[in-house]
Formats: C-alpha cells, structure tokens, sequence
C-alpha cells in the first residue's frame, strides 16, 4: 500500500528523536516538529495551474530551501547544482521506467531509493546535507516530471505517497550509511588511540 513505508519510517525517527536521543541534542526537537509536520501536511493536497500538489511533498520543498538559505553563496551555488543533478537522475529514472519497464528488475521505490542515495554520498559529505539534497532535487524532479507527462495529457500527483516512500527509502538508507561511517571512524580512533596506549605501556 502506498504510504506504508514513509508512515512507518517516519514514526521509528520520530519515536527514537523524541523518547531515545539525548535532550540536550539541539537538533532534537527541531527534527521531532519538522517530522510530526511532514506526518500531518501528507493529508492535504491542493490544485495549481492544473496540477494536483500535496503539502507533504512541497513541505519538503520548503525545509530543503530554508536550511541552504543562510549558507554561503558558493555552498548555496553548489547545493542547486547538485540538486538539479538528482533532479535530472530522478526524471531520467521515471522516464526509463515507462519506456522499457524491463531494466526494472526489483521494486522500483528501492531501486529510485539506492540510485538517489548514492548520488547524494557522491556529492555530499554530511547526512544533513544528503538529506536536505535529495528533498530538494526529488521534489523539482516531481515537478519536471509532472510537466513532461502533462504534454502527453496524463495526470500525476506531486508529492503522492508514492514519491514519499521513495524518499523515506533514501532517507533511511542515508543514514545507515551516515552511522557506517561513524562507526568506521569510531573504531579506527579507539583501535589508534589503544594501539598507542599498549606502545606507551610496553
């Protein structure tokens, strides 16, 4: 069903940022708020210039903006460019898939989901950073994505459940990566730091 990934990855992150993750975390309760909201603007959608919008979706958007907003200029410059990228992938990825469905060997929201994340690990360093890029540039995918189909006179939803799913699937796949490479860090500064320890002792 539609929805059920995005509902059921979205409430896991909320639950462990609101009851798990330490209270002195500053990102804490920000991160709790903008997921609750995603949560409840899913509900809604509207009508614009003939294309049907859901407020989930275009929330997205919004926070993807926002938070590059105070950046330097060379960082905002970069974080379009490599939007617009992720943007091009995603389009090119939906478009494959109606013109030879074949190459789509498995569940399609994976495969979006694996493609976008490993774009992002490409061209970003930090998980905020993937995130707010892939928000932003699978969300002007959806837009370029519902204009191309509109000169063929079919209708698409921007920022359906389908497409949340997808991005919940990158989200969660991000930062799984993100804790690989803590983790990889973690051990490689105790396993120096024992190392130099026993040299000490010895």
């Amino acid at each position: 069903m539609d929805g059920s990934l995005f509902y059921w990855i979205c409430w896991c992150f909320w639950t462990y940022l609101t009851f798990l993750l330490n209270k002195q975390n500053p990102y804490r309760l920000k991160l709790s708020a903008l997921i609750l909201s995603l949560i409840i603007l899913e509900n809604y959608h509207f009508t614009l210039a003939g294309f049907d919008l859901n407020t989930g979706g275009l929330f997205l958007l919004f926070v993807s903006y926002a938070f590059t907003y105070g950046e330097k200029r060379k960082t905002i410059a970069y974080f379009f460019i490599c939007s617009f990228i992720v943007s091009i992938a995603y389009v090119t990825f939906h478009l494959f898939e109606i013109f030879d469905p074949v190459w789509v060997i498995f569940n399609k929201d994976w495969m979006m989901g694996i493609l976008i994340c490993y774009l992002s690990i490409l061209l970003q360093k930090g998980l905020k950073g993937r995130i707010l890029m892939v928000a932003s540039g699978t969300m002007q995918g959806e837009f370029f994505y519902a204009y191309i189909l509109r000169k063929f006179d079919f209708s698409y939803s921007i920022g359906s459940l389908t497409y949340l799913d997808a991005f919940a699937i990158t989200s969660i796949l991000l930062v799984v990566w993100s804790c690989l490479e803590n983790a990889g860090i973690y051990f490689e500064n105790n396993f120096a730091l024992n190392q130099k320890s026993k040299q000490k002792s010895s």
